[in-house]
């Protein structure tokens, strides 16, 4: 019986601090965004009551954001992030400490601020010079 090799899964995020937009480069799955919900009006009313608070809720948001993205990470065996702040660096540090990501080959390269047709163009140009299969 000959088994089947799975299908590798590509997809871009580009993020900050507040954004993540994921592009997959396969027609199966339409982009979408994740967005934090550590907003300037979050932050300012926490930043009223105490600024040791505000810092705690931000990083308790941050987590959350994370783990939201870490979740659509895990249905995938490559992933690029990019985009413009070290955000992408703080994902990869968060994912570097779960087994769950051990196999899922994660590329971080740093980017401007982008259209979603860049981003688009962006994460085709680096799968196709990175793999073979594409």
């Amino acid at each position: 019986m000959i088994s089947k090799i799975p299908h590798k899964k590509y997809v871009g995020i580009w993020m900050d601090n507040a954004h993540a937009h994921l592009i997959h480069i396969d027609a199966e799955s339409e982009n979408h965004s994740l967005t934090s919900k550590f907003t300037a009006d979050v932050k300012e009313e926490a930043l009223n009551k105490s600024e040791k608070g505000m810092h705690h809720k931000e990083q308790q948001m941050q987590a959350s954001y994370y783990k939201e993205i870490a979740g659509e990470i895990l249905k995938y065996t490559n992933v690029l992030l990019f985009g413009p702040t070290n955000a992408k660096e703080e994902l990869r540090n968060f994912l570097s400490k779960d087994v769950q990501f051990k196999d899922i080959k994660i590329d971080v390269l740093a980017a401007d601020k982008m259209t979603d047709n860049q981003q688009i163009a962006f994460v085709k140009k680096h799968y196709r010079s990175t793999t073979t299969s594409l």
